[in-house]
């Protein structure tokens, strides 16, 4: 290498993790809060370890392990899956009722690092789709 030349470039290694429903949990503040559940997520793609991500987020293996194994984790699963590196399965949609709370998590990572989670408003597009009749101006005129 010669001193007029430019440092090597690194190899990022590209991180997907799919959008994900959270598991719906009781309301705890040391729990598998929806924001620790999108670090664990985070930190296990990057990461690659199920053990260091629990330590990151400051949660036992053995919990994260039954919040898996939970009834309605199955988005939460296949992005757990996703984000070790095997194939993308699909998952169906929860029910309506829990889309009118919580909409899908998406993890943000730049240069192969876990740096956040965002989602949308809750409920934009029910509330989209229940306002749209009114709009039609076939309302009750009298």
């Amino acid at each position: 290498m010669t001193p007029a030349s430019p440092p090597p470039r690194r190899a990022y290694r590209r991180l997907r993790v799919p959008p994900f429903y959270p598991v719906p949990t009781r309301t705890r503040r040391d729990g598998w809060t929806v924001e620790r559940q999108a670090d664990f997520l985070g930190m296990l793609a990057e990461t690659g370890s199920v053990i260091g991500a629990c330590e990151a987020v400051g949660m036992s293996r053995k919990s994260a392990y039954r919040l898996r194994a939970l009834p309605g984790a199955e988005s939460f699963a296949a992005a757990w899956d996703a984000a070790l590196g095997l194939p993308l399965r699909k998952v169906t949609a929860p029910a309506p009722h829990f889309l009118d709370c919580d909409g899908p998590v998406r993890l943000v990572t730049f240069r192969g690092r876990y740096r956040g989670a965002w989602r949308n408003a809750a409920g934009g597009d029910l509330l989209w789709q229940v306002r749209g009749p009114d709009r039609s101006g076939l309302g009750d005129t009298v």
